[in-house]
C-alpha cells in the first residue's frame, strides 16, 4: 500500500477490523518511512455477470432468482441447506468462467446435473420443465435412463 502523504510502498497493519453490517474490512496503517497512519478499506470487487435469456436478451445474474426456481422443483423433496449447497456449488462453477455471460442454458444444465445425484424425482420435476417433456412417453424415456 503506497503513503497518501509520502508515496512511499514501506507501511504495515496497525489494526484490523471487518465491519458487521457491510462485507468490508477496515485497515489502520502505519507509513514506516514517515510515521503518519492512514485508513483503509478492502471490499470484495463485485463482478457483473449477465445471463443470455433464450430469447437473446441479456438480464443481470440472480442468485435469489435460481435459488426459487430450484426450490420450487424440490418442494417437499430437499431442505434449504441442500438446496442452497446446489446454489453455492453452481455459483462458484460461474464465477471461475473466463466469460461474464452465460445462457440460461447452461445454468439449466448445472442444476440438471446435480439434482441427478441429489435426488431424482426432483431432477425428473426440473426436467419436465426444462427439457420441456411434451408427454408421458418422454418422461419413461427419462426414467429408463435414469434406471441405466
Amino acid at each position: 500500500m503506497i503513503c497518501p502523504y509520502c508515496h512511499s510502498q514501506d507501511t504495515r497493519v496497525v489494526d484490523k477490523r471487518d465491519l458487521e453490517d457491510e462485507p468490508v474490512s477496515r485497515r489502520r496503517r502505519e507509513c514506516l518511512s514517515c510515521k503518519k497512519r492512514f485508513t483503509t478499506y478492502e471490499r470484495v470487487e463485485s463482478i457483473s455477470l449477465k445471463v443470455v435469456k433464450k430469447n437473446g436478451s441479456l438480464q443481470d445474474y440472480d442468485r435469489e432468482k435460481l435459488r426459487r426456481g430450484i426450490l420450487i422443483t424440490v418442494q417437499k423433496r430437499l431442505l434449504d441447506e441442500e438446496v442452497d449447497e446446489i446454489v453455492e456449488d453452481i455459483e462458484l462453477r460461474i464465477m471461475n468462467r473466463k466469460s461474464s455471460e452465460i445462457s440460461t442454458s447452461d445454468i439449466g444444465r448445472m442444476v440438471l446435473t446435480r439434482l441427478k445425484h441429489k435426488d431424482t424425482v426432483s431432477y425428473l420435476r426440473f426436467a419436465s420443465i426444462f427439457l420441456d417433456f411434451e408427454d408421458l412417453e418422454e418422461f419413461k424415456k427419462e426414467i429408463k435412463k435414469l434406471e441405466n
